[in-house]
């Protein structure tokens, strides 16, 4: 952070984020502008001379997506200031993630910003055991998750769904029918950690693979949905090449269908690859920067849910299991044999931590975000 100018939150549009952007200011005795007001994005008007009477105070500039062509004018409020010794810490630009908002800062601010995903809670940000089947519900954006109950919560993430799809997406790239978009991302929701495919998908929305594709890159840049690539190596094994798909927060793919409660939850047909996403999106979080993460799968049925390439060249193999006994399969050790990781979890819904066999551990979901997350 000491060498940026200015330093943007991307991440999906969450709840909660302006009042957690207003009470940030507030402390900092920054100013805050909404771009999404009117009078706001009318005092930028002239945003040059606006802004230079704010040179020794935090600038807070909320959805600054709304007003790209901003970029270019904060290049040379920042310049300017680098010339009066005040190049650092000027600026902090809130939005969501969107391939032309990362073109225009791209192009416009390099090397003047550093970028910081504003995550949903993660699994060590909450306490105690409910709050973990909580978090697993009703996904991690605050609102929903404090939620004075589970009806209230869902209802927000509906709400969430339609006003992304109708006003959010349409800003951010090439029209997308919202209707389209809304099939699609519950289609993915019913396939929640399963491979691609794109055909099939295409099928069923009566539009080409490409389309398709290109839908999902448009959800996977929003940070909505995360592709998880496949383990490659030269093992003289046919792998997989297909990515898994999963919807990265797990109370929006509740919401999608229509999955309100626990015990809804618990009954329904993706309740295990739900936790999975759930558990893999939670390590990922917290993992280690650079670290690489891919799932390994052979057609001969060898597969490890998770594999970390940590940055010190460790390999971890997680597999993922729900229920509170949890058993390794025959394809978990073939796929050992083949990736020969450093060390083997199995990561379950129970909260005990003991060894199933001398090189493979079962473990609670939070104790190994704590290993990943103090790893060195």
């Amino acid at each position: 952070m000491e060498r940026q100018a200015a330093v943007a939150l991307i991440g999906p549009r969450q709840v909660g984020k302006t009042t957690l952007a207003i009470t940030l200011a507030r402390e900092l005795n920054a100013l805050y502008l909404d771009l999404e007001a009117r009078a706001d994005r009318e005092k930028l008007s002239d945003p040059v001379l606006f802004l230079n009477q704010y040179e020794d105070r935090l600038v807070v500039l909320d959805e600054i997506h709304r007003v790209p062509e901003l970029f270019q004018a904060l290049r040379g409020i920042i310049d300017k200031g680098r010339r009066h010794g005040k190049g650092k810490r000027r600026f902090l630009l809130l939005g969501s993630a969107g391939i032309d908002l990362l073109r225009q800062s791209g192009e416009s601010l390099a090397g003047r910003i550093a970028y910081v995903d504003m995550n949903p809670f993660d699994i060590l940000e909450v306490a105690g055991i409910s709050a973990v089947a909580t978090l697993w519900l009703r996904g991690g954006f605050p609102d929903s998750f404090l939620a004075d109950s589970d009806e209230e919560s869902f209802a927000l993430r509906t709400d969430f769904i339609r006003t992304y799809l109708e006003r959010d997406v349409p800003a951010f790239g090439p029209r997308v029918p919202a209707e389209t978009l809304e099939r699609l991302w519950t289609m993915l929701a019913h396939s929640q950690g399963t491979l691609l495919n794109a055909s099939r998908l295409a099928g069923s929305l009566a539009v080409s693979a490409q389309t398709v594709t290109r839908y999902i890159d448009l959800l996977v840049d929003l940070l909505l949905v995360r592709r998880l690539q496949p383990f490659h190596a030269n093992l003289n094994k046919r792998l997989v090449k297909s990515p898994k798909v999963y919807l990265r927060d797990s109370g929006l793919l509740h919401a999608l269908l229509g999955i309100c409660d626990a015990n809804a939850l618990h009954g329904h047909p993706v309740a295990g690859t739900s936790w999975e996403g759930f558990v893999i999106e939670n390590l990922l979080l917290v993992a280690p920067d650079r670290t690489q993460a891919s799932f390994f799968r052979t057609a001969a049925g060898a597969e490890i849910d998770l594999l970390l390439e940590l940055p010190t060249g460790k390999r971890w193999a997680v597999e993922i299991k729900l229920g509170s006994s949890p058993k390794v399969e025959k394809g978990f050790y073939n796929a050992r044999e083949d990736t020969k990781p450093d060390r083997s979890f199995i990561v379950y819904s129970g909260n005990d931590r003991y060894p199933i066999t001398k090189d493979i551990e079962a473990i609670s979901l939070r104790e190994l975000a704590q290993e990943l997350a103090g790893f060195k």
